[in-house]
């Protein structure tokens, strides 16, 4: 029966995911895509650099930025990037010298440009020459550590792929030909030529004749995640600015739109982001840029997708996932405190007519702060030049929802007093274990307390080799005994799509937000594991309450993991005390209690060693605590339940 039900279960997912709704390839075939396409001499995204009065209606504190930041860069000397860089990847593990090196000359590059459109001297043009060529002389546009493996480390130069940073890459040098096209060729016209030539080769003609893993499903049938919209966005705009045949410019978007397709339709409708927030300004918000590029490209012919409800709710993810000012939630590979791009997010929300969602982005926007140019998405610089006066016109608002339920990713979240920070937020998941950026992490919870991190999801640290090969579980941070779950019978969660919560369930009433889960399968042996159902309660205004009700075969020793940023310590019988006191803020006592009489604690601090480690420092310090509980003797079934409240 149980074999059954999982069948069942499996096949009414198919149902909905497989239903493709096509919406953005499908509205027009070849020739009507063709007809509302404005011509390459046509189109004008934004004003060309002698168009002066266009660009006085761009913001000119930025512009100024633009030229301050520049002027660091008249002396720069471009590197190369030497193919033991390259090799380093596969020889240490490090990946953070060689791409280190190629953000910065994409940044130089960009801020050169900026700079050169606010001025329109001249003064900055060698040096964008001399980026232009650095550039295209490098053997490979991405990074090593999206190659493919069996070339050891350096590219194939016969045989190029695309990543996301050669993509970017494209955009960048598109945008240099878009605005300074005739003073190059006044230079000469061998510069453009080499960028034409260099874009063709490295990134047309690959991905129009060859499949890239990112296009569509894994070998497991795990949908496409942010790589998808993310590489298509800049595939869009460089095609738009560059692709100077008017058939082969419109076969591209055409086929571009196919692929987004293939990420957008297996989307969950409620438009969770299984990636996290820090992830999602390159996911939903690297959707909305392909929009937005082929709205501008089109006299808005692309205006009905902002109508479509999955889009909408992609949107408003950003906060509905969001804890406090600096905080969000940060399950799996996501980051706790992820920087907002305002502009951007204020823009989609926008489109959509969000009004919670413009505000929240005008939270977001600081007045006065030096513009600069980030590593990634370049082409937003040029929308967010001429919106700032909107952003700066609209109330600052975090919505701060009092409640939370994305069904279909099984994300939950709750907090004391909706629109404020005060009191507990609590937030916690089911899915399964073959998530994008997956953690081993069915049935992990986190608790805030007045907008600061109590009981945390130690989230990712610094990728290296290890992290996306088969060593991945190996890495402590990515398994489940390092969060919020159980060990039972000395086994963890395993990594796998049919590693699922079953029997989810979600109750929110005036006073108290439930979910419930039975994890059990979730777990290698199942048939071991008869039951595992977990139960998480707020009670508003009064504590948190952590229920695991269990049945298993045979007797085993259990675990309960907490992981947190304080280290705890005993109070009285039955009580564990974490000692919160978030920096420059009093210090808060809180509670945790347990049935003593079965269970015995052990707090051990997590030692960083590991070049992994790296990332969880710079975002929580040297300061990572577990906190277990373990069966005093082994037990076959029961309970265990912990209370977390604050102490008066």
């Amino acid at each position: 029966m149980r074999h059954f039900f999982t069948i069942y279960f499996l096949f009414s997912l198919l149902l909905v995911y497989s239903q493709p709704e096509n919406l953005l390839s499908g509205q027009y075939n070849l020739e009507q895509l063709d007809s509302i396409l404005i011509p390459l001499e046509d189109w004008r995204p934004f004003p060309k650099i002698s168009d002066r009065p266009g660009w006085a209606a761009a913001d000119q504190s930025m512009l100024k930025d633009f030229i301050t930041e520049a002027e660091t860069y008249l002396e720069y000397s471009w590197p190369s990037m030497p193919a033991t860089m390259s090799l380093a990847y596969i020889r240490t593990g490090d990946r953070d010298a060689y791409q280190g090196l190629s953000f910065q000359k994409r940044r130089a590059l960009g801020t050169l440009l900026l700079a050169e459109i606010a001025e329109n001297k001249g003064r900055f043009l060698d040096q964008i020459v001399n980026g232009v060529w650095s550039i295209c002389e490098e053997s490979f546009w991405g990074v090593p550590a999206h190659l493919p493996g069996d070339v050891n480390g350096l590219a194939n130069t016969g045989d190029p792929i695309v990543d996301l940073f050669a993509a970017e890459t494209a955009t960048y040098l598109s945008w240099v030909d878009y605005f300074l096209g005739d003073q190059l060729d006044s230079i000469t016209p061998q510069i453009r030529m080499r960028m034409q030539r260099e874009i063709q080769q490295r990134i047309f003609t690959p991905l129009m004749t060859k499949h890239h893993g990112w296009m569509g499903p894994n070998s497991n049938g795990r949908p496409p995640n942010n790589w998808n919209p993310w590489i298509c966005s800049n595939w869009i705009n460089t095609v738009l600015l560059m692709e100077r045949n008017p058939d082969k410019r419109t076969e591209q978007i055409h086929k571009a739109l196919g692929i987004l397709d293939e990420f957008l339709n297996p989307y969950p409708n409620d438009g969770g982001c299984d990636e996290g927030p820090s992830y999602w300004g390159a996911a939903a918000a690297s959707l909305f840029d392909n929009i937005s590029l082929l709205n501008l490209a089109s006299n808005d012919a692309f205006q009905y997708v902002y109508d479509n409800e999955k889009v909408k709710n992609m949107g408003q993810f950003i906060y509905r996932a969001q804890i406090s000012k600096n905080y969000f939630l940060n399950f799996a590979d996501a980051d706790p405190q992820p920087k907002m791009d305002a502009a951007m997010i204020y823009r989609y929300g926008k489109a959509i007519d969000d009004l919670p969602m413009m505000q929240f982005a005008a939270f977001y926007h600081h007045e006065g702060d030096n513009a600069e140019v980030g590593n990634f998405h370049f082409f937003r610089n040029f929308f967010e030049l001429f919106i700032q006066k909107d952003l700066e016109g609209i109330d600052k608002k975090l919505p701060l929802p009092g409640d939370v339920w994305l069904p279909d990713i099984q994300v939950m979240a709750a907090r004391d007093k909706e629109g404020s920070t005060d009191g507990f937020y609590l937030a916690a998941k089911g899915g399964h274990n073959d998530e994008s950026h997956n953690h081993n992490d069915i049935g992990n919870f986190v608790v805030y307390y007045n907008g600061d991190p109590l009981i945390i999801d130690v989230g990712r640290g610094t990728y290296t080799r290890k992290t996306f090969s088969r060593e991945r579980y190996d890495i402590w941070f990515n398994r489940s005994d390092f969060h919020n779950t159980p060990t039972i019978a000395g086994l963890t969660q395993a990594p796998g799509a049919q590693y699922r919560a079953h029997r989810v369930n979600y109750d929110q009433k005036q006073n108290t937000t439930l979910f419930s889960l039975d994890i059990s399968r979730a777990y290698p042996d199942n048939e071991m594991i008869l039951r595992w159902a977990r139960t998480i309660i707020l009670r508003r205004h009064q504590n948190i309450e952590i229920n695991d009700g269990f049945r298993l075969r045979e007797s085993h020793e259990i675990g309960e993991h907490i992981m947190t940023c304080y280290e705890p310590y005993e109070g009285e019988p039955g009580e564990m005390i974490i000692p919160f006191q978030p920096e420059g803020k009093e210090k808060i006592l809180f509670r945790l209690k347990y049935d003593y009489n079965q269970y015995a604690p052990h707090v051990e601090k997590i030692k960083l060693e590991e070049a992994e480690d790296r990332g969880i420092i710079s975002k929580w310090g040297d300061r990572i605590y577990r906190l277990t509980f373990s069966s005093k003797e082994p037990v076959r079934m029961g309970e265990f339940q912990l209370t977390i409240e604050k102490i008066p």
